[in-house]
């Protein structure tokens, strides 16, 4: 589990103008290394190579390089825009952070200061004859390198902004998000067992002075400021909006008050989530991309079953995974709250259900994928599935005109969920989150 320096360098290098700043420096650093290198070049090894080619290479290149950047900024910005609109404006981020594209623009800019520099160097007559051998070799490496990068970023080409790759990569964000989750149950702390019994009367409230998303909790550094022998009860996960005076987390009465101030540094909150720490985000941006291919202007019923597709591989990760024993509680002074079963199918599930109400291939789909949920063996997800199919059942009723689909939809329902009882009432599932009251002080489990 990464604290708040190595998160941050993480997040820093993901940032495009990184990756090109440091590709164009080390191109500025091999153009003018030529004239530094230039003495250890044998004197007859200069009239082998025709080093006056390389002042015309460089201007190819310098005046290549730049059209191509120009080029591929331009279908980045258009890629990104047709994904936005097809998908969802959550991915975006992720777009931004593709390796593959930061590469290729970091190359073609690189490659073209490497060339203007050179140019520059040898219209001064900096190299010698010497140093053009050296600048020669070297060229020819970057031009190697260009190649391979091109044809890589025609092939990449071929699938940024269509909708497949958007969402696989979603689905990518998410799945990592709940496979870290499984190697940090809690994320790295003890299970808090909810409560609604009041926290210790002598506990003092660590309050948020802004209002936004918390995006990120280092819990190593929580851990640090309370101290091994006090105990820190968190009511917020990454994810969760937090408006100004909210309580973040509950501390014991004998942590120093100035190191409960400084544990809010531990908790960043931003205007957006993130995916990082969030993997209720991944699935919200999963269902908005369903909703968006239900809408009348759109009518792509496929992608919503896709959609649907990928959520039971990501839910069924996270419901075997969840009770897994190979996680350690790192910080047992930290009491952190556990994701709610409920939430998950909520955050997927309910969108889906509601948008693709009047489409029956969607509905039977989504029927079908909550009754695989439902036969891993776990009673959370047990129930919340079948809590989910009588809404799906319930919706299909309220907007579908022809009796068949209905009565298809049930028929497949109860082969699903033999013995549900679809027209019985059942008390609603509470999907909100710990209460900002935290319980007395329990053992930690490391469940």
């Amino acid at each position: 589990m990464l604290g708040s320096w190595p998160r941050r360098l993480r997040l820093f290098s993901r940032h495009l103008w990184v990756r090109v700043s440091i590709f164009s420096g080390l191109a500025v650093v091999a153009s003018l290394a030529s004239i530094y290198l230039a003495p250890l070049v044998p004197d007859d090894f200069s009239d082998l190579l025709g080093t006056d080619a390389v002042d015309s290479i460089l201007t190819i290149l310098a005046s290549s390089m730049l059209t191509v950047t120009t080029f591929s900024l331009t279908v980045m910005v258009v890629a990104h825009s047709a994904a936005t609109a097809n998908t969802t404006p959550r991915a975006l981020t992720l777009l931004i952070e593709d390796s593959t594209t930061q590469n290729a623009l970091a190359t073609f800019l690189g490659s073209f200061l490497f060339s203007l520099v050179g140019i520059i160097a040898l219209s001064t007559d900096l190299y010698g004859e010497k140093g053009r051998v050296i600048l020669f070799w070297a060229t020819v490496l970057v031009v190697v390198y260009i190649v391979i990068t091109f044809v890589s970023w025609i092939d990449h080409l071929s699938t940024l902004g269509r909708i497949e790759e958007t969402i696989g990569r979603v689905e990518k964000a998410a799945t990592r998000a709940f496979a870290d989750r499984i190697e940090n149950q809690n994320l790295g702390g003890a299970r808090l067992l909810q409560s609604s019994e009041p926290p210790p009367g002598t506990a003092v409230p660590l309050r948020s002075e802004v209002a936004g998303y918390v995006q990120h909790i280092d819990i190593p550094g929580i851990s640090e400021r309370a101290g091994e022998e006090h105990l820190v009860y968190l009511t917020v996960l990454p994810g969760q909006f937090v408006g100004p005076s909210e309580i973040l987390a509950w501390f014991d009465c004998g942590v120093d008050e100035r190191d409960v101030e400084r544990a809010r540094q531990m908790f960043t909150i931003k205007d957006e989530r993130s995916f990082d720490q969030d993997p209720r985000f991944g699935l919200i941006a999963l269902s908005e991309i369903a909703s968006k291919a239900l809408s009348p202007g759109v009518n792509d019923p496929g992608t919503a079953v896709d959609i649907i597709g990928r959520a039971v591989r990501v839910l069924s990760l996270w419901i075997r995974g969840k009770g897994s024993t190979d996680s350690k509680v790192l910080y047992p002074n930290v009491l952190v709250p556990s994701l709610k079963m409920d939430d998950l199918f909520d955050d997927l599930f309910t969108p889906i259900s509601r948008d693709g109400a009047a489409n029956s291939e969607v509905q039977i789909r989504l029927i079908k994928a909550l009754g695989m949920l439902a036969a891993l063996d776990d009673p959370d997800a047990r129930k919340a599935a079948r809590h989910h199919v009588r809404i799906v059942v319930r919706r299909a009723e309220a907007n579908m005109m022809i009796s068949e689909d209905v009565q298809a939809i049930r028929s497949v329902a109860e082969s699903a969920f033999p013995g549900i009882g679809l027209d019985e009432d059942e008390p609603p599932i509470s999907s909100e989150l710990a209460p900002q009251s935290s319980p007395k002080r329990k053992k930690p489990s490391e469940g």
